[in-house]
Order: C-alpha cells, then structure tokens, then sequence
C-alpha cells in the first residue's frame, strides 16, 4: 500500500520567490501592481517584470522575483493585490 507525504515541502527564508500576477489589462495595471509588491518587497526592478498579454489582450500576466521574508509578507502581498479589484489570480 503507497502512502502520501501531507506536509508540502518548506520554503526557507529569506529566499528569493517568484511570483505571478494575472488581472485585467488596462491601463495603470503594471504600475499598481509594482507600487504594491514594492511596498511588500523594497527593491523590485520593474524592468525585470516579464509582461504578457493573454491572445485576446483582455489580461496581463506579470512575472517576477521578490525576496521574500517569510509567509507572513506574501499573505499580505497577496492579499493587497487581490483588494485592487484588477488581480484576478496571484500564484
């Protein structure tokens, strides 16, 4: 009989992280999703965001590294993307 492991593997911080964030485009949406993860994570590149348009051009998809300090900051991070209105998922 297989058994499964429950306890997903543990992150170790500070580590860097990539994130995902996917919203509606228009215009401002990379802005405020920089300003906010900027407040969460200080030292975001925003050259470094890789911009993706989905093929109908209805919504973004954003990618980047944050240097993540521990759960407590993504919670928030993500939390704070997700009261815009604009974020549709953060992975």
């Amino acid at each position: 009989m297989a058994t499964t492991n429950t306890d997903a593997p543990r992150i170790e911080f500070p580590c860097r992280y990539p994130i995902k964030v996917i919203g509606n485009a228009g215009e401002g949406f990379v802005a405020l999703v920089a300003d906010i993860v900027e407040r969460h994570a200080p030292g975001l590149d925003p050259a470094a965001i890789d911009i993706r348009e989905s093929k109908n051009g209805r919504f973004l998809s954003l990618r980047m590294e944050i240097m993540a300090t521990g759960p407590e900051q993504l919670q928030a991070l993500n939390a704070e993307l997700k009261a815009t209105g604009r974020v549709q998922m953060v992975l």
